[in-house]
């Protein structure tokens, strides 16, 4: 039984560069933990993906999510999942990891034409934007369009709320 064709999409950031080599751009870059996709996340990445030809999608490692303190049985899904999830959709163009705090380094290696976050962030504080505006980039804060978040969803589950 062959891989699905969207496993492509899937790029280690050892790899990234030669795989970014043959994207189309605008690049867009985007990153998040992606934990258990909803409508508003699909919503924003094909918001993000009109913002250019490509769109790239860094997702933080579970380690990386676990030390966002966003509770302990976080992320629900393993990274394998989750970046399998984000590849499969057909705004994403390729997907890539990274372990750090922040994505900076990767943004910096990738150098996009833009650089995308969510509503929730204010343009001032969205890791990396002074970088991509040095090399003449654009920096975007997407409103969001619905109101949902993986934790609501697990506090509903949970009986929570």
């Amino acid at each position: 039984m062959n891989a699905p064709d969207f496993e492509s999409k899937l790029c280690p950031p050892d790899l990234l560069s030669a795989q970014l080599a043959a994207l189309p751009r605008p690049l867009v870059f985007t990153n998040g933990c992606f934990d258990i996709l909803h409508r508003g996340h699909v919503t924003y990445l094909a918001q993000a993906r009109a913002l250019g030809a490509s769109l790239l999608v860094a997702l933080n490692t579970d380690a990386s999510v676990r030390r966002q303190g966003k509770g302990e049985d976080r992320p629900v899904n393993s990274l394998e999942d989750r970046a399998a999830v984000i590849a499969a959709l057909q705004s994403v163009s390729l997907v890539t990891w990274f372990d750090a705090d922040t994505p900076l380094d990767l943004i910096v290696l990738t150098r996009p034409d833009v650089l995308v976050k969510g509503g929730d962030w204010a343009l001032d504080r969205i890791v990396g934007a002074a970088e991509v505006r040095s090399f003449g980039g654009r920096v975007h804060s997407i409103p969001f369009s619905y109101q949902r978040s993986t934790t609501a969803t697990l506090q509903r589950i949970r009986g929570e709320r």
